[in-house]
């Protein structure tokens, strides 16, 4: 895959393409010159360009205890963000505001729909990325309080769904790129319908509903008091909009999350984080040779300050426990870390790019086959463990 420099930068070259290991469901997988047929191969695997397999470690944990020994004074960023709260708080007053200034407003109409996308959507982004800030316990000491908190977050969103969405992020995190744990990978299906130009465009405009759905048809979670409380909560909250407000301020919830997950600047970061934009060899995409293909992408454009900072993904992945407001101190104590690593220069482009490059697409991600650990399936787990 040849890479642009506008989107990314680039630490390998671009190899000719001598050789290439196809690879379904992490089984199998002999070296065959390109044109050619493999013997005993299933046809599935040899008409469809597959994912890139790989035997290696993920890289966080590696890199974070190099961090730790070449500046152990990172560990003290480590801790909640007393600010979290109030920005939180503040979001969700904007987003019940515009809800009641567009309560008499029709649906099919371009102030309703300018107003979504530029305002609620970006609330609605903002709120997804605080939820998953509260998910580390970034917002308080006490976990039981961010659980709590983060429901407060999810009103304006409309559907429950902070109570669910942090165990599966938590074992993305545990768990990265591992086939059947990691929700954040696309499926098989997923790649062998979606990997064309319409396909792509497909994805980008409704991959909120993939995220939505895509953990629930891997495997499920508990449902916990806490969820008992997120769904309640949220049905009330939903009920007393309606009630009050009506049925046009609840829809103008509802579309703000949805735009959100499409075609919106902002929502350029889901694909961002770990879609696979560099040149990829053929001996990095063999798994046997265990060499690593980069897997995490960060971006330092100005779009991080609405959005928790969520694209300092490496730095991120790295140290899940430092929050949003501490992550550029991380990245300048241990720059050497992360200066050469290629990362994003506009999530407007990685869309772009996702959707017209074609040696950029669904299965465009690195997976694993063995690995990680459920978090929140009864597994004895400490929380100094899921945040390390």
């Amino acid at each position: 895959m040849t890479p642009l420099p506008a989107s990314t930068t680039t630490s390998v070259s671009k190899a000719p393409k001598l050789q290439k290991t196809i690879r379904l469901n992490g089984g199998g997988g002999e070296h065959v010159l390109d044109g050619s047929t493999a013997p005993q191969r299933d046809p599935i695997e040899v008409k469809y360009r597959d994912f890139f397999w790989t035997y290696t470690e993920e890289p966080h944990r590696t890199r974070r205890l190099a961090i730790i020994k070449a500046h152990p004074e990172v560990t003290k960023l480590c801790g909640p963000e007393p600010l979290t709260k109030y920005v939180v708080l503040g979001v969700v007053a904007v987003q019940v505001l515009c809800a009641y200034i567009l309560r008499n407003t029709p649906f099919f109409s371009a102030p309703f729909w300018l107003l979504a996308y530029v305002v609620g959507a970006t609330a609605n982004q903002n709120l997804f990325l605080a939820i998953h800030e509260i998910s580390h316990n970034l917002a308080f000491r006490s976990p039981t309080a961010n659980r709590l908190f983060a429901i407060v977050a999810n009103l304006p969103i409309g559907i429950p769904y902070s109570a669910s969405f942090r165990p599966y992020h938590l074992t993305h995190h545990k768990s990265l790129g591992v086939d059947g744990l990691d929700t954040d990978l696309p499926t098989a299906l997923e790649a062998i319908f979606l990997d064309s130009i319409l396909g792509k465009a497909f994805f980008c405009t409704f991959q909120i509903f993939f995220y939505a759905v895509r953990p629930m048809c891997v495997y499920r979670v508990p449902f916990t008091w806490v969820s008992a409380v997120n769904v309640a909560v949220q049905l009330a909250f939903d009920v007393v909009i309606l009630k009050t407000m009506g049925k046009q301020a609840m829809l103008y919830f509802l579309l703000s999350s949805f735009l959100a997950g499409s075609l919106h600047p902002l929502a350029g970061h889901f694909i961002a984080e770990h879609y696979v934009y560099e040149t990829v060899t053929p001996s990095q995409a063999n798994p046997d040779n265990r060499l690593p293909v980069p897997e995490t992408y960060s971006y330092y454009g100005p779009l991080n300050f609405l959005t928790y900072n969520v694209g300092l993904h490496n730095e991120h992945h790295d140290f899940p426990a430092v929050p949003w407001t501490r992550l550029p101190k991380l990245k300048q104590i241990a720059h050497e870390f992360y200066d050469d690593l290629p990362h994003h220069r506009s999530w407007t482009y990685v869309i772009w790019r996702f959707i017209f490059d074609e040696n950029v697409g669904i299965r465009c991600r690195v997976k694993r086959r063995e690995g990680g650990r459920l978090v929140g399936q009864k597994a004895a787990w400490k929380e100094n463990e899921i945040e390390a």
